[in-house]
């Protein structure tokens, strides 16, 4: 907040005194179309890429494809290591499918997140929409997002380990 009797100034221009605490830059052009945009085009745009998703897992078929097939997974090719993120098709098809223990086994990290990802979508949706009903919101932490990153790091190292018990999530 400026301090009184110091001029402000704004993109090197001085502002007028009765400006300097409610002077709002001019808004762009892309911001003017989001604020006209109805409240419904969020979750409907944010379900449509869901919806593409969701569409090109099923066709797509992953769980017949190896590292090689199209699309090629980068770091699988060059290396022979899985990235943090292998599997994650796989996971998606078979929790599709219902089949949760073989999504646990291609990329749990995946299982354990698309129940609150899932309802974090619908209940943004449902508050977006003014339904005369209202989803509270779910409240993550710093400490339990930065829970969920090193155990996600540490299931990433821990399958490319080649010793008996991490060779189950090899994929």
């Amino acid at each position: 907040m400026p301090q009184l009797g110091v001029p402000v100034v704004h993109e090197g221009v001085p502002m007028p005194p009765m400006y300097h605490y409610a002077y709002q830059p001019p808004k762009g052009k892309f911001q003017r179309l989001i604020e006209r945009l109805p409240r419904w085009a969020g979750p409907a745009g944010v379900g449509a890429l869901i919806s593409g998703g969701v569409a090109y897992t099923l066709l797509m078929r992953p769980t017949s494809a190896g590292a090689a097939d199209q699309p090629t997974c980068i770091m699988k090719l060059l290396t022979g290591f899985d990235c943090p993120g292998c599997g994650g098709t796989r996971a998606a098809w078979y929790m599709l499918h219902g089949d949760i223990p073989a999504a646990a086994h291609h990329h749990a990290p995946l299982v354990f997140a698309a129940p609150f990802l899932a309802y974090l979508y619908v209940a943004w949706t449902v508050n977006q929409l003014g339904l005369p009903f209202k989803l509270p919101m779910l409240q993550i932490s710093n400490k339990a997002l930065v829970i969920f990153l090193a155990a996600w790091l540490a299931f990433s190292v821990l399958r490319n380990l080649p010793w008996t018990p991490f060779t189950y999530f090899f994929v």
